[in-house]
């Protein structure tokens, strides 16, 4: 039975002389107390020895990831193969396993075999001849430092630490230029007050007030290098006139000294942004061409190191920064925020207020992308971020754009958008339609002729003539089917209407009704007249 042991210098490979003792292992450790007890037990068979400490530290690092090293299967391959015919004791399981893959061999790792590695290190340096112990000594600390290196994702061309610190300073920095900026303007505002409302710019402010100092001096200083001339003349003309107060020299140059400082500030503040840049092309090249440095760096320091970042869905990278509302909208039971540091991001500022959620989900997608492959990948370039930004940009003009597409198939241009407005129009019911009372009957509207004819028979009635036989039809004159005709607008001549008209005898019939109501109703008030003389008598 071999043992395969691990050491900072290379692989021994033991051959246990006696298997009992593997089952008696309370009492093993007695037997290791001597350099003559320990080669009783176990004997050298075989020592593979490193080349250097690179060639070390990837066997380790394999030993850790469970993974079989180049130097370890050659080993295995010409030593242990040929000779191991039942089991092969290794201390480490994760390590059992693959060389059994690998090899097809049985591998035991359990407590017993780690009580035998316990004490075969105890006597390693009698039982490993011909190894110095001052060289086993250097190869253990050369291999642990790099592998410190290792666990620490060391490496001089990228550096979290260096750009989150960056970023954090620079975040420092513009607070303190604000204050500072404010302070300068409102200490120099008591004896110039006017020059703040003419110059907006903070770093053109401080520059003007270095130069001229004292409003005296306005009018004798050149400020034609730093100011356009109508601004000068400005300025100038406002220090003639000026309502401040006058101050002594001392305080004069104090404000100057604040000025000096603000300046300096914004010039260490200028060569850190170019240094933040270089280091985010670097490390993130993809990230920062998407997103730009500053809101890159932001990301990173957030999530403390470029790995971190790389781990954390798209949905967590969209709402980096807006953990407070995050939770309190989860609290509150109302909407989650759609976007926190990204939120000032180019892509998103330039959309609309109704598209940022649209396009903050489609860049912390895009981002958590490219932050994986800066991360994971090797030989980065910046290529992979151009492209998906101009993608982006595309999806960001749709959007603008009301969603506009070509229909497939067809030869149509693309309608113009327009927005929809809904017009509220009222219309009032008509209240007096439901009243049938007191409506006029409407009659049928007589043509001359049939005026004519009317009268004349009405003149006939007069006269005593009764035998008059009404006509049933009357024909339509050519002139009125040209008439119909023309209202018809087909061309083809339409059916002649029939029309039924008044005979002669209905007409009698309602004079004589009318004649009788007459009588009757005359008749009624003599018969009541009557009634109230008798009554009276």
């Amino acid at each position: 039975m071999l043992v395969l042991f691990e050491t900072s210098a290379g692989y021994a490979i033991f051959k246990l002389l006696d298997e009992s003792k593997l089952s008696q292992i309370e009492d093993l450790y007695q037997e290791f107390n001597t350099p003559e007890g320990a080669s009783s037990v176990v004997k050298l068979k075989n020592f593979i020895k490193f080349e250097d400490t690179t060639e070390a530290l990837a066997a380790t690092t394999a030993a850790i990831e469970g993974k079989v090293s180049k130097t370890l299967k050659k080993a295995l391959k010409k030593y242990v193969c040929k000779e191991v015919q039942d089991q092969l004791l290794v201390g480490d399981a994760k390590l059992g396993s693959a060389i059994k893959e690998k090899f097809d061999l049985q591998c035991v790792s359990n407590s017993n075999v780690q009580e035998l590695m316990r004490c075969i290190r105890s006597q390693m340096d009698s039982l490993l001849t011909g190894l110095p112990k001052k060289e086993m000594t250097a190869m253990a600390l050369g291999l642990a430092h790099s592998l410190s290196r290792y666990k620490l994702k060391f490496s001089p061309d990228k550096i979290d630490t260096m750009i989150v610190q960056a970023q954090c300073l620079l975040d420092d920095l513009d607070k303190e230029l604000n204050n500072y900026v404010m302070r300068c303007r409102e200490w120099y505002g008591w004896h110039f007050p006017e020059l703040g409302k003419i110059i907006t710019d903070n770093t053109l402010f401080v520059k003007i007030v270095k130069l001229i100092g004292t409003r005296d001096n306005a009018s004798k200083t050149d400020l034609s290098d730093i100011l356009p001339e109508d601004l000068e003349e400005k300025v100038k003309e406002a220090a003639e006139i000026s309502m401040g107060t006058e101050i002594s020299d001392d305080d004069i140059i104090n404000i100057q000294n604040l000025c000096d400082e603000i300046i300096s500030i914004t010039d260490y503040r200028t060569h850190l942004t170019d240094y933040l840049k270089a280091r985010m092309m670097a490390m993130a090249p993809n990230l920062t061409v998407l997103i730009g440095e500053h809101i890159g760096a932001r990301l990173i320091a957030h999530a403390g190191s470029l790995m971190n970042l790389a781990k954390h869905p798209a949905s967590t990278v969209q709402i980096f920064g807006a953990e407070k509302a995050l939770f309190r909208a989860l609290k509150t039971k109302k909407d989650t925020p759609k976007y926190g540091l990204i939120y000032h991001a180019q892509l998103v500022g330039q959309c609309s207020t109704k598209n940022k959620g649209k396009m903050s989900r489609m860049l912390a997608a895009k981002a958590a992308l490219m932050t994986r492959v800066d991360a994971f990948g090797d030989d980065v370039s910046f290529e992979l971020g151009a492209e998906h930004k101009v993608k982006l940009e595309n999806k960001l003009r749709l959007l603008e754009e009301g969603n506009l597409r070509r229909i497939s198939g067809t030869g149509k241009a693309k309608a113009k958008f327009e927005k929809y407005h809904s017009k509220s129009e009222v219309f009032q019911y008509p209240i007096g339609a439901d009243s049938t009372l007191g409506k006029k009957s409407i009659k049928r509207e007589h043509s001359p002729e049939e005026d004519g004819q009317v009268s004349a028979k009405k003149m006939k009635l007069e006269d005593g003539e009764e035998d008059v036989k009404p006509k049933k039809k009357v024909k339509a004159e050519p002139e009125d089917e040209g008439h119909d005709q023309l209202d018809n607008g087909t061309g083809a001549p339409e059916k002649k209407k029939k029309k039924k008209k008044k005979s002669l005898d209905a007409s009698q019939a309602e004079e004589e009704m009318k004649t009788e109501s007459r009588r009757t109703s005359g008749a009624q008030e003599r018969e009541e007249e009557k009634e109230k003389e008798t009554i009276a008598s």
